[in-house]
């Protein structure tokens, strides 16, 4: 790939805004200006990881509910507005970076979770590629480490070398583990299985998001949701 082609995923877009006062501010305080990159990576993952909550139910048909500045006030959203915060903050870093997006099945999917979408298929799941060492990297910042402590699954690392994406399965767990009785399949240790990508993007593609769900899961499933997000503030729950 040509500098021209990187530097592209270096310049803030609306949604990414990497050249927002909130984003280059944390971008500096998590990680200083003469912190090495590979460093720079790792911390700046981790934060998004850990701080901004896992929330799969939170708004998603708004601008506003994927940009990155609104993502890292409110500290939650589920993997794409994740995604979203962790690359602006990679590109307020200079380090470039876009939005990759797979469907992934979650075999230890919550039931609430899986009645709630109708199936344990997660469509246009986000993640991050970052351009290092003259090659792209690929990570994902979904899952918080507490939550995964719940769910008895290790929280996903980042050396700022290699990819860290989702696992594919998870280590065993004993009985008394606290949420264990709500996994979809019992003792299943099967996690992650990516099952289609769906290539990369500079900035947060609402509208295609939208409609690959609506084919998913149904349109009326989707405005459903909308509709109740429209009537009620949105209050998070367990998943």
């Amino acid at each position: 790939m040509q500098a021209t082609e990187i530097k592209q995923y270096l310049e803030p877009t609306s949604i990414i805004d990497s050249n927002s006062g909130e984003i280059r501010s944390l971008a500096w305080q998590i990680a200083s200006s003469d912190t090495p990159d590979r460093e720079r990576a790792v911390r700046l993952y981790l934060w998004v990881r850990d701080e901004v909550i896992y929330d799969p139910y939170s708004p998603f048909y708004k601008p506003e509910h994927y940009r990155a500045s609104e993502v890292i006030k409110r500290k939650r959203g589920f993997c794409v507005p994740k995604a979203s915060a962790l690359c602006a903050l990679y590109r307020a870093s200079g380090i470039p970076a876009r939005l990759g997006f797979a469907d992934v099945k979650n075999h230890l999917a919550s039931r609430r979770i899986v009645e709630w979408l109708g199936t344990d298929l997660f469509v246009y799941h986000g993640y991050v590629e970052l351009f290092m060492n003259g090659r792209w990297i690929k990570v994902s910042p979904a899952f918080d480490k507490n939550l995964c402590a719940r769910f008895g699954v290790p929280p996903l690392d980042f050396d700022g070398i290699h990819d860290a994406m989702l696992q594919a399965y998870a280590p065993p767990v004993d009985d008394e583990t606290p949420d264990q009785e709500k996994l979809v399949g019992g003792k299943e240790r099967r996690f992650m299985e990516y099952v289609r990508y769906h290539g990369t993007r500079k900035d947060v593609p609402i509208d295609e998001i939208l409609e690959a769900w609506k084919a998913a899961y149904g349109t009326e499933r989707v405005e459903s949701w909308i509709r109740e997000l429209e009537q009620s503030s949105h209050s998070t729950g367990d998943i």
